[in-house]
């Protein structure tokens, strides 16, 4: 068997991790790396304390019809980057990577072109990181680099958001 590629590697990590989402509607698993050591993960689900979606047994987004990309305010979840970057220190996070992977439970198949919210991208930026690794499939992803496309590229400006 040949022997994984790194970002693949890091990816598939954060596959593994989105397999803790207590969300109804998507699973993301999210991986910050530096340095080639893995500083911390996060998956979605609700905030520590508070009842998860898959114990409800419902989804508030998808009992009002809100479409991908929209109303995050009624979503019980905290998102898989922002549990990631919560859980590390900005020291060791500047620099580094975000590597994503999205899974769609109802599917089995990956959440496509997976991306991070409009705050989640500012986490991202304000976190330090340098790159986002966005898992397409099982051996193909696509590069953010956090300063070019987000940065300089300010959606936010232009009015064109990209979820």
């Amino acid at each position: 068997m040949p022997r994984r590629d790194k970002t693949n590697y890091y990816l598939d990590l954060a596959e593994m991790v989105c397999q803790r989402s207590t969300c109804l509607r998507r699973h993301y698993g999210a991986v910050i790396v530096n340095n080639d050591e893995v500083v911390s993960t996060g998956y979605n689900g609700a905030p520590r304390g508070r009842v998860n979606c898959t114990d409800r047994g419902v989804c508030m987004r998808d009992e009002l019809h809100v479409p991908r990309g929209e109303r995050y305010e009624i979503c019980r979840s905290v998102h898989a980057e922002a549990n990631a970057i919560i859980s590390a220190s900005r020291e060791r996070m500047i620099g580094g990577s975000l590597y994503l992977c999205g899974i769609d439970p109802a599917t089995g198949g990956y959440v496509e072109h997976a991306n991070s919210c409009s705050m989640c991208k500012r986490l991202i930026i304000n976190a330090g990181l340098a790159k986002v690794y966005s898992r397409d499939d099982k051996d193909h992803y696509r590069v953010i680099d956090v300063q070019r496309d987000w940065v300089e590229n300010d959606e936010t400006l232009n009015g064109e958001f990209n979820y």
